[in-house]
């Protein structure tokens, strides 16, 4: 799950991080009265979306007049900010965030994230601040600091230190430095975070350093043990499809291509996102019905596959261990009657009861195409989508 920028920033603040002074609206006069109370000379108005490159996109406005403010915020909520993290289409700018300006010296990198190859949380550094890692890593990889914090004692003085340093910091603030980056530290951990990312992080003309910019994800799965945090979630910035697909306990990403599908066991869907590009099309979606999934949840999972308007065909690819393959089957027939089936659906099923799977996919009267194994399956319904255009 992400939360926008102003969220974030009120999440680090009561963990003692010290950020710049700002305030949400939702519309111009509501960014007005905040301008108004915070005191110039200088703020900054900021479009609140889940998307990095905001200011190349007209996402980010500094003015010197509450009138300006009022303006700038007018111009943003309703449009479609477009950024390189968007899709072309943009996403609707539904509130703003005014905050007060800063004397910016220096602009740095700071993130936080979850590193699965050593299951230890990573911390990266960078003089480079403003611009996109993953430009900087490729131009100039070694101008980031990467370090890996041991769970057992967690982050410490050098580490801290060694951070401070690869960032030119001297004097007080390598001190103050070193506070932030304890307090973000626990921040990241207390919530549960998957990513904390601050570009930039700024030196002040007065030598104080502060996040200007502050990006914060959680793992969804441990969102039951942070229940203030949930309730920050802005269904507005994510997928309808998405959401639908969480009510029911399926996991759903959903994907550019033309081929739906619905697959069970995240390696099986990867491998069969994976035959799907060999044979020359697309998927639509990553889709993981689970293990122990019922005829209700096949049902919802078919029903959401299908309510993607460039689906132009169906791969169903399920192996019966836990969840039976005629369980599967009803749930595909009882979807493709609730749902106006117009496109080609292909099933491969295998393992238990798969004949009578098989047989009951037959006998529904559906035009549905079985599949002997993953690479006929994948054949088959490439075919499928050339032979209906």
């Amino acid at each position: 799950m992400n939360i926008h920028e102003y969220q974030a920033k009120a999440l680090l603040s009561e963990y003692g991080v010290g950020v710049p002074r700002g305030g949400v609206a939702y519309t111009p006069q509501e960014a007005e009265a905040q301008a108004i109370e915070l005191g110039g000379p200088v703020w900054v108005v900021k479009a609140q979306i889940h998307a990095g490159g905001r200011g190349k996109g007209g996402g980010v406005k500094i003015v010197k007049s509450v009138e300006e403010v009022k303006e700038a915020a007018a111009q943003m909520i309703g449009m479609q900010l477009v950024t390189h993290q968007t899709s072309a289409h943009g996403k609707e700018v539904k509130r703003v965030y005014i905050e007060e300006g800063c004397d910016i010296a220096r602009e740095l990198y700071l993130s936080f994230l979850v590193d699965r190859g050593t299951s230890r949380v990573a911390i990266m550094a960078s003089t480079e601040g403003g611009m996109d890692i993953e430009e900087v890593a490729a131009s100039t990889p070694e101008k980031i600091l990467t370090i890996f914090i041991d769970p057992a004692t967690g982050l410490q003085a050098f580490h801290c230190r060694q951070l401070a340093f690869s960032l030119g910091l001297t004097g007080k603030l390598v001190g103050a430095a070193g506070k932030m980056f304890q307090a973000l530290y626990n921040a990241f951990m207390s919530s549960d975070a998957s990513l904390l990312e601050i570009n930039p992080l700024v030196v002040t003309g007065d030598d104080v350093i502060i996040p200007l910019d502050a990006k914060m994800s959680f793992d969804d799965n441990a969102l039951f043990r942070h229940q203030n945090l949930a309730e920050l979630r802005d269904p507005d910035e994510e997928d309808p499809m998405e959401l639908e697909a969480a009510k029911h306990e399926l996991n759903y990403i959903k994907l550019d291509g033309n081929i739906g599908c619905m697959v069970n066991g995240a390696g099986l869907a990867m491998a069969t996102m994976d035959i799907i590009k060999l044979y020359g099309e697309a998927p639509a979606n990553f889709l993981d019905v689970g293990g122990g999934a019922n005829k209700e949840r096949v049902t919802e999972a078919f029903k959401i596959i299908l309510s993607d308007p460039n689906v132009e065909a169906i791969l169903v690819n399920i192996f019966g261990g836990i969840m039976r393959c005629d369980i599967v089957a009803e749930g595909i027939v009882s979807a493709a009657r609730e749902v106006s089936l117009d496109v080609p659906l292909v099933v491969r099923l295998a393992g238990t009861n798969v004949d009578l799977g098989v047989q009951i996919l037959a006998d529904s009267g559906l035009p549905i195409v079985s599949a002997d194994d993953l690479d006929d399956a994948a054949d088959k319904v490439a075919k499928a989508v050339k032979e209906a255009q």
